[in-house]
């Protein structure tokens, strides 16, 4: 038998998801459809659904609309059916209902990032250890300690062992022999950056060395170090340097290639700090190109720094990076369609509605509270009294008549610039909710399980 799907809606969207609904054609799944009494999700409670649902409920599953503010399993005991909260947009439902396969898990990664504290040698314990819970919480693995040349560090033990004693790997990044001698009796996880001549500093110690040439870009001196330590049976990553564009970053892909041609089974780093730091483009597309020659080429650590204002959210974008890609690489697919946390700029489905269905909306309210939406036509704004159209929020502002309403026309004002940066960048706008820029910023906690305080277009004036 067929599974029975009701979906609760509200009065302005009745008509829409009832087309969406047909357009799916032969469903696994026969569904039926609540108008609830309400015009918009947003002042669906849990008390208004059991009273006005009807009883009893034949069917296996009750969705919810997203923005549905209630305590869904306590609904789902009252009522005896599984309920659930759908999707926020009536458009992205094919999805949920399994027409875009399930959702993907990303909860997986194979890439330990490091994340470098370059002023390490100036900060106390204290700061030190603050700084790295921020990283940490950002998605770090282990904190690099950036030993800064010609400056005493004599708190380098301290950091040290603070660090490990709160639950961090910690690495020792210098020049200097004697810091990185020092780091790794202090306990450090990881020394950077050794080479053939100077491997014995990790000998006898837990510290994994993490090795390059010497010079830098000699490709065989790295690969003789890699034999060296295999020979003494210390564990090792190669690092074979990534540069910068125009400074022979072309030349630096081909090493890492040749790097993994020569040495198959070597752990690898990258450290991709010369292209997010030096490279005035978005850090998150840059990001995701490099996790994706990490993912090919099998390099699971990756070093990380944050200087510029431009890459603040690197650690983040990072994490996103490598969860993103694990997840196609394990399914043998593009990494497209798994996760929009790098898309921070523009979304790649910007207009849940469209114009048409936007004014289909329009022409049924019938109260004077202002909706507000975009589609590829620009800004609408409604309510029983007009619908105006426009790409600025200043051309529609005249139009509203609350001049003398000072909160109101704030509200609106705060709304429409946001739906106008949303409009102009094609990002995904919805009233009364904050711009998901991914993992560019922040996205505060929802609190879904109870009905949240109506905006001023939803409230009746005093």
């Amino acid at each position: 038998m067929s599974e029975r799907l009701l979906f609760v809606t509200g009065h302005l969207a009745h008509a829409r998801l009832e087309r969406l609904l047909r357009s799916l054609g032969e469903t696994p799944f026969v569904w039926d459809i609540c108008d609830i009494g309400v015009k918009v999700a947003a002042l669906m409670t849990e008390a208004i659904l059991l009273r006005r649902l009807p009883r009893p409920l034949n069917v296996d599953r009750v969705i919810l609309p997203g923005r549905f503010r209630g305590n869904v399993d306590a609904l789902s005991a009252e009522l005896g059916v599984a309920v659930l909260r759908g999707p926020d947009e009536i458009s992205d439902l094919p999805a949920f209902l399994g027409r875009g396969g399930e959702a993907p898990d990303l909860s997986r990664f194979d890439i330990r990032i490091f994340a470098e504290i370059i002023d390490a040698t100036a900060l106390s314990v204290e700061a030190l250890l603050t700084r790295a819970e921020k990283l940490r919480g950002a998605g770090a693995d282990v904190i690099d300690l950036g030993c800064l040349p010609d400056t005493p560090f004599p708190h380098l033990e301290d950091c040290v062992g603070a660090l490990k004693s709160a639950g961090f790997s910690v690495s020792i990044d210098s020049f200097n022999p004697d810091e990185l001698r020092r780091g790794a009796r202090a306990g450090a996880d990881f020394l950077l950056s050794l080479d053939e001549n100077n491997l014995d500093l990790a000998q006898g110690t837990a510290a994994t060395p993490i090795l390059v040439g010497s010079p830098v870009h000699d490709l065989d001196s790295l690969v003789r170090a890699a034999r060296a330590a295999e020979q003494r049976g210390m564990p090792y990553i190669i690092d074979p340097i990534l540069d910068p564009i125009h400074f022979g970053f072309a030349a630096s892909l081909v090493r890492y290639v040749e790097a993994r041609r020569r040495l198959p089974e070597a752990e690898m780093m990258m450290g991709t700090g010369n292209l997010t730091e030096l490279t005035e483009v978005d850090s998150g597309g840059l990001t995701g190109v490099l996790i994706g020659l990490c993912s090919e080429l099998k390099i699971r650590n990756v070093l990380t720094v944050q200087v510029s204002a431009h890459t603040r959210r690197t650690i983040e974008e990072h994490d996103a990076a490598r969860r993103l890609m694990f997840a196609a690489a394990a399914d043998g697919a593009l990494p497209k369609g798994y996760d929009a946390g790098l898309l921070q700029l523009h979304d790649k489905a910007p207009f849940p509605s469209t114009a048409e269905e936007i004014a289909e909306m329009a022409a049924d309210v019938r109260d004077a509270n202002f909706r507000i939406a975009t589609a590829p036509d620009g800004i609408h704004i409604f309510n029983r009294d007009g619908h105006h159209i426009a790409p600025d929020a200043f051309s529609l502002y005249p139009k509203l008549g609350v001049e003398a309403d000072g909160a109101h026309a704030f509200y609106l004002g705060a709304e429409l610039t946001k739906a106008e940066i949303a409009f102009a960048l094609g990002k995904r706008y919805a009233q009364d909710e904050p711009l998901d820029w991914g993992r560019g910023a922040d996205r505060p906690e929802e609190e879904r399980d109870r009905l949240r305080e109506a905006g001023h277009t939803l409230r009746r004036k005093e």
